[in-house]
Parts: C-alpha cells; sequence; structure tokens
C-alpha cells in the first residue's frame, strides 16, 4: 500500500493535461470484443482500472499491442471462452466495476457471459439489475451461483426487443447497447443514458458498421447487423478529471490552465463551478482559472441557500459532487450538497471536519457546508482514501491546507487519474509517494 505525503499552502502556476476519459475508456475496451478485426485506440489512460481491463481482455485472448503512449490495437480473433470458468478469470475481474461490460459483447458473439461480484468503490449500493434484466428480454437466461457470487448469462438464440430501463444506468446502457448491434432485430432502448461516454461508443460502434439512432438521447434505436468490422477511435478527455483541476485552482487559489477540455462535451460542469463563485474562462479550447482570493457561493433568485445535486446527463455527474463539496470550504457563504445516487460517498467529510471545515452531514446524501471565506486555513492531518473521487478530493484539501498531510491507501487514487503526483509536481506541487 502507498502513501501521499503532501505539505500544502502553496500557490500552483501551470498548465495541466487531462487524461483520456475512464469511464469512456471501460467501454470502449470492452467493444473491442465485438469484432474480429483491428481496432487502435487512441488517448488511452495510464490508471489502475483500465490496465486491469486491459490484462482481463489479453487472459480472453484478446491480442493487444501498446502502438506507443496512450495508443493501443485490438485483435478479438482468438477468444478462449471457456475461460469464463477458470479462477483465474474470477480473481482478474472480480476486483474493478468495469469488468461488468464484458459480458454484453462475449454474449452477442459467444451465447454467454459470465461475471463475478463486481468489485470497485466503496461508495454504497450499486445495483446490477438493469444489466440483466435487459440481457433476459433479449433472450438470454440469467442465473446467479449465490455460493460463489457468481453471474451468469447465456443464450443459444438472441432477439431484438424492446428495453425501457428501470434506471438510466452508464454501464447498463454500454452493456445492452453493445449486446444489441449484433443480434437479429430492432431493439430500442428507452430511459437510456445520454453521457458523453456513451455518446462515444455509440459512434464508435456506428464506425464499426452497427446501425444505431438516436445517439444523445435517452431513446437508442438499434438495428442488429450479421457483424462488425474495425475502426480507430479517439477518447475524450476526461470531464471529471477536468472538474478536478477545475477545484484545484480554487481552493488553493492558484492560477492554472487546462489545455484542450472539449468544452462542448463538458454540460454543465462550468456553469455549476460558477455558481460556487469560481471564475473560469473559456480560451479555445482551453479552461483558464484565475487566481482568486476570495469566491462567494451564489444564492437562488429568492435569496434561498444554493443546493448542488448530481443528476442523469446533461444534469451534473456524481463523480463531481466530493470536489464541489471540498470547494465550499473556502467560499463565502454556504451550500446544501445534495448525493442523491450514492449514499455512502459523502462520509469521507469526517477528515474534512477533522483539517477544520465546517460541515454538517445531514444524512447519507447530504451536506451543508458553511464556507471559511479563507479566514481559517484547513491544517494538516493524515487520513486515508476510501474511494477514487473522494481520494481526489482530500488530496486538493491537502494542497491547500496549513502543514503536512498524510494520505494513506492511494492505490483509489491511482484508480483514477495517471500519475497525478507527477503531473501535480510540475505546476509547483509539494507531494511526495511514499511505499509501503
Amino acid at each position: 500500500m502507498s502513501t501521499f505525503e503532501i505539505t500544502g499552502g502553496k500557490k500552483l502556476k501551470g498548465e495541466l493535461i487531462p487524461q483520456g476519459a475512464k469511464n469512456e475508456t471501460l467501454q470502449v475496451l470492452c467493444a473491442t470484443l465485438l469484432t474480429p478485426e483491428k481496432i487502435t485506440i487512441r488517448n488511452v489512460p495510464d490508471i489502475r482500472d483500465v490496465n486491469k481491463l486491459i490484462e482481463l481482455l489479453e487472459f480472453l485472448g484478446v491480442s493487444i499491442h501498446k502502438e506507443k503512449e496512450s495508443v493501443y490495437t485490438f485483435h478479438s480473433r482468438n477468444i478462449e471462452i471457456d475461460l469464463l470458468h477458470s479462477s483465474e478469470f474470477k480473481e482478474k475481474s472480480a476486483g474493478f466495476r468495469g469488468s461488468i461490460m464484458v459480458v454484453g459483447p462475449l454474449l452477442a458473439r459467444y451465447g454467454k457471459g459470465y461475471i463475478p461480484k463486481p468489485g470497485g468503490d466503496k461508495i454504497g449500493r450499486r445495483r446490477l439489475d438493469t444489466h440483466f434484466i435487459g440481457f433476459e428480454k433479449l433472450g438470454a437466461r440469467f442465473i446467479y451461483e449465490q455460493n460463489d457470487d457468481f453471474y451468469k448469462v447465456e443464450s443459444k438464440s438472441m432477439k431484438g426487443a424492446y428495453l425501457h430501463l428501470d434506471e438510466a444506468s452508464v454501464t447498463g446502457t454500454a452493456n445492452l447497447l453493445m449486446a444489441s448491434v449484433i443480434i437479429p432485430g430492432e431493439t430500442i432502448i428507452y430511459n437510456a443514458a445520454c453521457e458523453p461516454y456513451i455518446q462515444q461508443l455509440c459512434r464508435m460502434l456506428i464506425k464499426m458498421g452497427a446501425k444505431i439512432t438516436g445517439v444523445g438521447s435517452n431513446l437508442l434505436k438499434i438495428n442488429g447487423v450479421k457483424e462488425l468490422r474495425g475502426c480507430d477511435h479517439t477518447i475524450l478527455p476526461d470531464m471529471i478529471e477536468i472538474g478536478s483541476f477545475i477545484g484545484l485552482a480554487a481552493l488553493t487559489g492558484s492560477g492554472i490552465t487546462i489545455k484542450d477540455v472539449s468544452y462542448q462535451n463538458l454540460g454543465i460542469i462550468p456553469d455549476s463551478f460558477k455558481r460556487l463563485g469560481i471564475k473560469l474562462e473559456k480560451q479555445n479550447d482551453d479552461i483558464f482559472i484565475p487566481g482568486q482570493e476570495h469566491y462567494e457561493i451564489e444564492t437562488f433568485i429568492d435569496g434561498s441557500i444554493m443546493t448542488i445535486s448530481d443528476g442523469i446527463w446533461p444534469g451534473l455527474t456524481p463523480d463531481l459532487l466530493s470536489i464541489m463539496l471540498v470547494v465550499a470550504i473556502q467560499a463565502k457563504g454556504s451550500v446544501l450538497i445534495h448525493q442523491k445516487m450514492f449514499e455512502s460517498r459523502l462520509f469521507f467529510v469526517d477528515k474534512l471536519i477533522d483539517m477544520g471545515a465546517q460541515i454538517i452531514l445531514c444524512d447519507p446524501h447530504r451536506a451543508t457546508v458553511i464556507g471559511l471565506n479563507r479566514q481559517f486555513k484547513l491544517r494538516g492531518t493524515t487520513m486515508s482514501s476510501p474511494d477514487i473521487r473522494a481520494g481526489i478530493a482530500l488530496l486538493i484539501a491537502a494542497l491547500s491546507a496549513e502543514g503536512t498531510s498524510v494520505i494513506h491507501n492511494i492505490e483509489q487514487i491511482d484508480r483514477g487519474y495517471q500519475e497525478i503526483d507527477t503531473r501535480l509536481r510540475k505546476i509547483g506541487a509539494e507531494i511526495r509517494r511514499l511505499k509501503s
């Protein structure tokens, strides 16, 4: 287990280039299982969850070649489908949640898809019913082996169907979309997630020969084709990392430029930070955040306290609420952070309270932040990262704090942020990675 040691309170300055989007990468890498032809994926981030998926695909028989930094080719010509029964497959796929998305492509192409109960963040219940109910409606049989926590779907013949999803699950939409593109008939996915990640997956599949309409909406229509071809696909910059860097600049009072952000795909993220009083300037496709000594949280038009809450796209992604909560600590004013989707994601606020933040945890979903307006600095402390997004939020808090902080379990941060310590040192952060 590794640790970060951070000496905070320093102003940062310079440019940051966001990595490729983690969530999109996990989807499009799984889509390479749908064709035996060569697929080239560009802007692949070098992070733990992505590397674990690459190892899993290689274990299943995908021929993978790293052309250069962040560029890979995939050939899924000789998949060893019987390896799904192996203990090694279970071990390799259990450690990260993105492994669930191999099921749809394998089911469509080979008639079976297995997966152990996925791991990942400990942020509350994240059910998989949407995936497996959809597979059943497409004609698959669902088997749950409770003793081994193993999920199986099998089918000798699948065909298109009408799927009204019970929730707009991003991974559920991706899985069912991939399962639908090479089976006979028309599949309609209603209440589909429509995040940029899903739009990118759709565009990639269309380049491969899939017939999909409704891209960008919550109603996708797929007419199955017999086979798909190879393609060349470039992953978007990670909007969660972009939001994290905006938060970093705001809380540390630093002037930072974030390069090549694909601004049109950020949705309401910039405006949500502006509601917290953060100034940011769009410069071509870059974002510049000037150093701000003070920033003031807006109120609603009637004067009531601002509420920042998550929602399905085009609402605010839940992955950024931890960042916004931390940013609000040094604002002028108060804000209610309402995390609707995950009931354990706000539990990390006790560590921020230990650092001097004024936060009231109302319940598992809501926290009220009373801004310090920089009248008091946070103080360094020792803490542990419970999940990816809380981990980066704690890191941002530590970089703004007076004194030295220690963050344990940084493997959680490494799951989603590529070489974050190296990149932050280049803009002036004093951060060391310690091996235990």
